[in-house]
């Protein structure tokens, strides 16, 4: 998988969370918004994009 933007990468990593674990789309989640990698707004737009909205929402309430 190619890395873009930090925000799409872990908007993909919770696409395909199902393939390549959730835990792996959590780390990947908590490591961007701990190292400040991205804003949040970036994220949501990817999360959009990607349609995994409804899936990313409640780890990020819960992380953020």
């Amino acid at each position: 998988m190619r890395i873009y933007d930090p925000a799409k990468t872990v908007a993909d990593c919770f696409k395909y969370r199902n393939k390549i674990g959730l835990d792996v789309a959590l780390e990947a989640l908590r490591e961007v918004l701990r190292g400040r990698k991205c804003s949040t707004d970036e994220l949501w737009k990817y999360a959009k994009i990607c349609r995994v909205t409804k899936t990313i929402r409640p780890y990020m309430e819960a992380i953020v």
